[in-house]
């Protein structure tokens, strides 16, 4: 009898539970707390579910509401091309590429001369105080060739410097700086393209400025870069700081004791100090921004000096740190494996110059370098140099290896006198697109004119090293060129500036965008030597498919 009753206790124990036996009514009353807990345990379980839920449902609502009802912002679309064009104006070789309206597209800067502006604006020479025709600046939105703003800045311009973008959006920072004809010295804002600052320059009436505009490290302690102006008159190269802030000259202007009349460079030392390099007819000249400063205020100075280029400027009479074989043309800032090193391009050699002890790493003779080169990849992450060189006609375009200076790529590629300069865009393969100016048929064409031949642009990859790729064909007389990721790693473009060659002559002046990418499908493939075994479609598909990624 008992074993049935385990038996159904053990099959039903809620039913034990309810006919409990005499014996434990003892025990009920220790009993009685835990159960009247029961009950409250579970409207805590079901009200912890309940706000579970409904945290879930609000969630998913919110969710709900940001990806469907309330629409994302809008990316402004960005035209494949767009053109601009001014009528009886003339132009300036300026380009400048900034995000102007925080678009996150670079935007347009550059100068023209005429009557009035475009019919977007009611700016006149007039409104300025200037005299008509004067020269205005204007920027143009790089996503539909929209005009930002647009004002009269001079009379005329003869030097023009867009400060490097800084790390914040420090308008006096982000500035424009021009130097006038009549003399004038003005700093424009990048955003709004009003007049931060403008004074009459004490350059002196006979002076002439030489280019560039140097942008120094603060040195009047303002938080702003300031800037180096050298000019010469006579015989004489005179150097002058002003502060970027406020255009005022920092003390007084000293002359250098060189005689150039060349591209000046700034170039920091191994040690960080900051030295201004000349070319004086067949020899680098130099000297320290710290020398500069104390020497024009007759205050210490908080920057450095290198005392190995002090020893080799002290032995010299002239100031030179270098002598080199034949004038010294080009001169730029490189690379190096520990800071910057020196390309130094002369009337006989270009060599690479180790940028603490200026000892040439490697040298090639190039008797006729046409203009300043330009710095790429031929192969992934190892910068190459390119160099042109013969007359426009007979021009050898050659890559090098920048660090050893071998030869890795070269093509024979005529060109007209003064063509456009060329460029480069690196590739998200972490090579390098770069971009040729020359002749529709890569031979001479003598018999005519330079203005009725058309310019030919070419575009030339690495990974295809048996190939050109012509992509447009410009008449109009190319004043500036620049080929630059309007978006960062979405699309490369290039923009021309065109307008009359002589400054003279007012005529037609055009700002003109064009997406690379789009140009190929309409492109002509140029064969060079042996040739591809690829179809001409395949190449243009293979180009297509290049993406480009920022520096």
């Amino acid at each position: 009898m008992m074993a049935n009753k385990d038996l159904e206790a053990e099959i039903h124990p809620l039913k034990n539970e309810d006919r409990k036996p005499q014996g434990n009514l003892g025990n009920q009353s220790k009993n009685e707390p835990d159960s009247k807990s029961k009950p409250l345990q579970a409207r805590l379980s079901r009200c912890r579910t309940v706000a579970f839920f409904l945290s879930l449902f609000t969630c998913l609502f919110v969710v709900f509401i940001v990806s469907f009802i309330i629409p994302c912002p809008e990316r402004p679309p960005s035209q494949a091309m767009w053109r601009l064009d001014y009528n009886a104006a003339v132009t300036y070789d300026f380009l400048a590429m900034r995000d102007i309206n925080k678009d996150k597209i670079q935007d347009v800067l550059f100068l023209y001369k005429n009557t009035n502006g475009s019919n977007n604006f009611t700016r006149s020479c007039a409104d300025e105080g200037f005299s008509t025709p004067c020269a205005f600046m204007a920027a143009v939105s790089g996503a539909n060739g929209s005009v930002l703003w647009e004002r009269p800045v001079a009379q005329d311009v003869t030097l023009a410097k867009c400060a490097m973008p800084p790390p914040s959006d420090n308008e006096l920072s982000s500035a424009c700086i021009l130097v006038g004809g009549l003399g004038s010295f003005i700093a424009v804002s990048l955003f709004t393209g009003e007049t931060l600052w403008s004074h009459s320059s004490s350059f002196g009436g006979n002076a002439s400025i030489l280019s560039p505009l140097l942008q120094v490290p603060d040195v009047n302690g303002d938080g702003t870069p300031d800037l180096l102006v050298l000019t010469r008159e006579g015989q004489e190269v005179s150097g002058a700081i002003y502060s970027g802030s406020t255009g005022y000259q920092i003390g007084h202007r000293s002359n250098l004791g060189v005689d150039t009349d060349g591209v000046a460079l700034l170039h920091v030392t191994k040690t960080g100090a900051h030295y201004v390099l000349l070319p004086c007819a067949s020899a680098l000249c130099g000297f320290s921004v710290k020398s500069l400063y104390e020497k024009v205020t007759g205050k210490e100075s908080q920057f450095k000096e290198d005392s190995y280029w002090e020893n080799k400027l002290n032995r010299s009479a002239h100031r030179r740190l270098l002598h080199s074989t034949g004038a010294v043309r080009y001169l730029m800032n490189v690379p190096g494996k520990a800071g910057q090193d020196l390309l130094l391009v002369s009337s006989e050699a270009c060599m690479l110059l180790d940028g603490q002890d200026l000892v040439p790493r490697w040298t090639l003779d190039a008797t006729q370098v046409l203009r300043k080169p330009i710095l790429g990849h031929y192969k992934p992450d190892t910068l190459a140099v390119v160099i042109e060189n013969g007359t426009s006609t007979d021009r050898q375009i050659r890559l090098l290896d920048l660090s050893t200076g071998s030869l890795l790529w070269s093509q024979s590629l005529p060109s007209l006198p003064g063509g456009p300069p060329s460029t480069s865009l690196m590739t998200a393969d972490h090579r390098s697109a770069f971009f040729f100016w020359g002749l529709h048929d890569l031979v001479s064409t003598n018999e005519m004119e330079p203005q009725d031949v058309p310019h030919s642009l070419f575009m030339f990859h690495p990974t295809l090293p048996g190939v050109l790729l012509e992509l447009a064909n410009v008449s109009a007389n190319i004043v500036a060129f620049d080929a630059i990721l309007f978006e960062p790693s979405r699309h490369a473009a290039y923009v021309l500036l065109t307008g009359p060659a002589s400054s003279d002559t007012p005529g037609l002046v055009s700002v003109t965008k064009h997406k690379v990418r789009d140009l190929v499908p309409g492109s002509r493939v140029v064969h060079l030597g042996e040739g591809s075994s690829d179809s001409d479609q395949a190449i243009r598909d293979r180009f297509s498919r290049l993406r480009y990624r920022s520096e």
